[in-house]
């Protein structure tokens, strides 16, 4: 699969990642641990999973439209040309020239003063914050798998800790939250199986 054209990105000074303006329950060197869970950290393209359905292209134009307030609508139409240029490596499949212009439309007309809807995060590490994968996995096994009520945000924190090492099961899901994995299918649901199967098609192996 061809690599994402970050540079682009970059050379634009498109924010594509945004921290969380809440205030967490601990702060560490690494980042921060939110108890009840937070939805205002953003991080686009920050995993190997690639865009692979409509809606998650919305989505993820959404975001960008929202964290950068100073985009006007010819700027914006151009890095959504970008992104849903298949070869440009962001997303899985092609996307028609009316397809991509209803989409944009969609998008330009949203309030941006409602934030995007978003996955509830409890832990978020710091970009650069120097840590392996396992010592990342080590923190979240630590600080979530403490012996309570294992609940979907911590599965999801969980599978997302693990797609950075490698393939998401469930039996990789129970041991990093210490619990069986007869647990992890009873509170995972269905739309948490289907996030777990896309970002494993999606995953490339450097």
């Amino acid at each position: 699969m061809s690599q994402r054209a970050m540079k682009y990105l970059n050379d634009k000074r498109i924010v594509y990642r945004r921290y969380s303006p809440d205030k967490p329950t601990t702060s560490y060197d690494w980042g921060w641990y939110y108890a009840d869970g937070t939805y205002g950290y953003y991080s686009l393209f920050n995993t190997k999973a690639k865009i692979n359905t409509y809606r998650s292209l919305k989505w993820h134009l959404l975001v960008l439209w929202y964290l950068n307030p100073d985009m006007d609508k010819t700027q914006f139409t151009e890095l959504a040309s970008v992104i849903t240029h298949e070869p440009n490596g962001f997303v899985t499949f092609k996307l028609s020239a009316s397809m991509l212009n209803n989409i944009i439309q969609e998008v330009f007309i949203q309030d941006l003063e409602q934030p995007p809807k978003n996955k509830l995060r409890k832990i978020v590490f710091k970009d650069g914050c120097g840590l392996e994968v396992k010592q990342k996995l080590s923190i979240v096994g630590k600080i979530i798998g403490r012996g309570k009520a294992i609940t979907q945000d911590d599965i999801y924190d969980a599978m997302l800790a693990i797609h950075e090492d490698g393939l998401i099961t469930i039996a990789k899901i129970a041991k990093l939250l210490k619990c069986t994995p007869r647990t992890i299918h009873r509170n995972i649901g269905d739309e948490l199986r289907q996030e777990k199967q896309i970002l494993n098609n999606t995953y490339e192996k450097v």
